[in-house]
């Protein structure tokens, strides 16, 4: 029968892990990934080859799974990925204690039907639905993918199985970008040929209200843009002898914020606009200087535009937007001059890429001072997060090079993930039909396939779209590559293995009505997966 192969054990072994409070870079993270281990140790098939399960520590002390489940002398292996972590509870109020016990948060949300939003209403009285953080994003596919391990080990396949869970994949992705080289290290030791990677994430509305169940061959990918903006300091009772960064932060947030021209379509599938994602002053504390230095970041999504071209789109906004701080000020400054004797004076804002600003700063202190400078601060700011120690060596450089200002640097932050995709892979879209169509004539359920899985996923990391020069941009314009980030670019040469998705249905990830339809997750699915894992084997 197994451990994991009914509804009624699925649903134990998720409230088990959902148990674990495991927010990204706290200590249940470490301790959940020993307890999945732990699991998988009590499989007879482990007992007996216990080499080929393992906890793989990362360079942070936190630690990945992987599970091989041989077949013979088979060659031909299909990679089950997922992650464990998730987002903070902030968000769920007075619910806040509830957050991790399933049972209990569902029954008190059943209490309260009416207090509920709408749509979580409409949903409790039609369906069959678990509440808790990360029942729906990702617990319930780890679940699955558990037991699609287990069956593996009982013979079910005929290939072979490997199971591979990672944390901080809601952060910067570190649990599977230090998975690849053991990847790459795995298929050497064991003959493996990676026929396909599968991910369980669960399925995204593509907008409020969508119903539609979808199958996704590949992930969207991720880029996050930080302006540096540098003015120049005065004090508040001479506005005009200086520029505020709060507002040159303004004018580059107004430019870009849900800006359309940054979509990409591709056969009807849409990116989100660009959002901002921070946006502050540098002051550290409060005085009548106006804040001469300030920063924002931005959410930019992708499909199969280049670094390059997203960098060349970026600095043209930006352009504009240092236009009109330059013409908002001589405006301003002209209808002041009608009150108070004072001539304005015209300025330009420079706009630059971080090479550029750094090569400045070489040119002027030489390479070895400035190289210094930024071993000192990542050396003694690892507090500060990869965020805001990227903008400490941005500002540091600045303020190197403050006569060029006032300016907007232009520089890239941690995470970045690669578009993937196998919407040309014809192995993969045959694949795609035969499950569409096993799901329609056996449990009447209608998958929609889509290209991109829209959530962001650790899929990006299985193989490059395109060869390590495409990366270039990012790197030459990234403070943290080299020092605290960096990409297994050849490993993910060596692997580019297809992708797709296909997980349980749930809805509201990331928010505290975050929750997961039960009967298609764990009846449906459970037999979709099966099919699924045969086909990506044959």
């Amino acid at each position: 029968m197994g451990k994991w192969q009914t509804k009624e054990t699925l649903m134990y072994l998720l409230t088990r892990l959902v148990e674990h409070h495991s927010v990204t870079g706290t200590y249940p993270e470490v301790a959940l990934a020993e307890y999945i281990h732990l699991q998988l140790q009590d499989l007879s098939y482990f007992k007996e080859n216990p080499d080929q399960l393992a906890l793989h520590p990362t360079s942070d002390g936190r630690s990945f799974v992987t599970g091989l489940v041989k077949n013979g002398d088979s060659k031909k292996t299909v990679i089950l990925i997922s992650h464990f972590d998730v987002v903070d509870v902030e968000d769920f109020g007075q619910l806040k204690n509830l957050a991790f016990s399933p049972y209990d948060l569902t029954e008190e949300i059943y209490k309260n039907l009416d207090k509920m939003p709408e749509d979580v209403q409409e949903d409790l009285k039609a369906g069959e639905w678990l509440f808790g953080r990360g029942v729906m994003d990702m617990k319930a596919g780890l679940a699955l993918q558990m037991s699609m391990l287990e069956k593996a080990s009982m013979g079910a396949f005929d290939g072979n199985v490997l199971l591979l869970t990672v944390p901080d994949e809601e952060v910067n992705s570190l649990g599977m970008i230090e998975a690849v080289p053991v990847l790459v290290e795995l298929a050497n030791e064991y003959g493996l040929h990676y026929t396909a990677c599968l991910n369980s994430e669960p399925v995204f509305t593509n907008y409020p209200g969508d119903q539609n169940l979808y199958v996704y061959t590949g992930s969207i990918g991720k880029l996050l843009p930080g302006f540096f903006c540098y003015g120049q300091e005065t004090h508040v009772g001479e506005p005009f002898s200086g520029l505020n960064a709060n507002y040159m932060a303004a004018e580059v947030t107004r430019e870009l914020e849900l800006n359309a021209d940054f979509c990409e379509v591709i056969d009807g599938e849409v990116t989100p606009p660009p959002t901002n994602l921070m946006q502050k002053d540098l002051k550290e504390e409060y005085s009548v200087q106006i804040p001469h230095v300030g920063v924002t970041l931005f959410n930019v999504l992708g499909m199969e535009s280049s670094i390059q071209d997203i960098t060349d789109k970026l600095l043209k906004a930006v352009r504009i937007a240092a236009k009109r701080i330059e013409d908002r000020y001589i405006e301003r400054a002209t209808e002041f001059s009608k009150l108070q004797t004072y001539v304005p004076k015209p300025f330009h804002v420079m706009v630059l890429t971080y090479e550029q600003l750094h090569e400045r700063a070489v040119e002027l202190f030489g390479e070895a001072e400035i190289k210094r400078r930024q071993d000192y601060i990542t050396a003694n700011f690892k507090d500060l997060g990869d965020r805001d120690l990227s903008t400490r060596m941005v500002f540091d450089l600045a303020a190197l090079c403050k006569e060029d200002g006032p300016m907007i640097i232009l520089f890239y932050n941690p995470p970045f993930y690669p578009a993937v995709s196998s919407r040309h892979d014809p192995f993969i879209q045959e694949t795609i039909k035969e499950i569409v169509s096993y799901s329609k004539e056996n449990h009447q359920v209608t998958l929609k396939p889509q290209h991109y899985f829209p959530g962001l996923s650790d899929l990006s990391f299985v193989g490059l779209e395109r060869t390590k020069e495409t990366i270039q941009p990012l790197m030459d314009n990234m403070p943290l590559y080299g020092q605290s980030y960096e990409l297994p670019l050849d490993a993910l040469e060596q692997l580019k293995i297809p992708v797709m998705n296909l997980g349980p249905k749930g809805k509201d990830a990331h928010k505290w009505t975050e929750r997961l339809e039960i009967t298609y997750s764990f009846e449906t699915l459970h037999d979709m997966l099966p099919y699924t894992i045969r086909k990506l084997l044959r």
